[in-house]
């Protein structure tokens, strides 16, 4: 049984293309063909064989295999235990980055989970999903996120790659957290909770790898998106202030001219100019 669904344009990050259940018959095969989008077996019950880049694997109960888009691969069902199995297809700019973080790649396609039954539940719950007329689609985007953060979880570890060292993916994680929290009231201690590192160890690493410590690069990521805020003519200098963590519009304009060399009133009356300046003038008539 398979679900076919339409390419969304609103969940361009992540989103199903199709999912189902079969119970192949002795000996079912299909290939060798190519795939346009990622698409993941698990095995349910049963053998079979998957083949890619010149390897074969034997494969069976909680295990499984991806597709990957545009390789040519191949799989049989056993012909005295054939394999029952269910799939999801999907795509989007996340879709490599999350395989790769439970562990599957291209030159790694092989699952191995057999902990318990939830990839076939979010499956089934994938399939009643029509159930929903208006938010069928958001739920399964959910789904989907909820099976993948299943494989991430209980998938191998991921080693860096050898362009990226530890240090750095530590300081990924400081950027990432400050990017996400700006505008709220955070620390370097929050910062470094969050991590699970000291704070003197995490922000020794960090001046060592963006030389500034992680107060200067906070400091200047607010002021960086107010400066961008500046140019909205709906929000008051106050406005500003507060979306950015400062609940202290005079602390902000303080740490603002500190950072940029003039204040956020003739910061903003720069900007307007400028923006004036672009702005097309209208033709005369002879």
């Amino acid at each position: 049984m398979i679900e076919y669904l339409p390419r969304s344009k609103h969940h361009s990050e992540l989103y199903l293309t199709q999912f189902g259940v079969e119970n192949c018959i002795p000996g079912h095969f299909y290939g060798p063909a190519v795939r346009e989008h990622y698409l993941l077996h698990y095995i349910l019950d049963g053998e079979g064989v998957f083949e890619v880049g010149g390897r074969r694997y034997h494969l069976k109960k909680g295990q499984g295999f991806l597709i990957c888009p545009d390789i040519i691969t191949y799989y049989q069902a056993d012909a005295l235990n054939p394999w029952s199995y269910c799939w999801v297809g999907f795509h989007g700019t996340l879709a490599e980055w999350l395989l790769k973080q439970a562990g599957l790649t291209q030159a790694s396609p092989i699952l191995h989970y057999d902990r318990d039954d939830m990839i076939y539940q979010y499956l089934e719950s994938m399939i009643e999903s029509k159930a929903y007329v208006k938010a069928q689609e958001t739920r399964l985007t959910g789904l989907l996120y909820m099976l993948l953060s299943l494989l991430v979880e209980y998938g191998p570890a991921v080693p860096p790659s050898e362009k990226e060292s530890r240090a750095e993916i530590y300081v990924e994680k400081v950027t990432d957290f400050i990017e996400m929290n700006y505008a709220q009231k955070i620390t370097i201690e929050d910062i470094a909770h969050f991590i699970g590192l000291n704070r003197s160890y995490l922000g020794s690493l960090f001046k060592q790898q963006m030389n500034a410590s992680i107060q200067e690069y906070l400091v200047r990521y607010r002021i960086n998106k107010a400066c961008e805020m500046m140019e909205n003519a709906g929000l008051s200098i106050g406005d500003i202030s507060r979306s950015v963590g400062y609940n202290d519009p005079l602390l902000f304009s303080k740490v603002f001219k500190k950072v940029k060399g003039i204040s956020p009133k003739h910061y903003r009356a720069e900007v307007r100019f400028q923006l004036q300046a672009a702005e097309p003038q209208g033709q005369t008539r002879d």
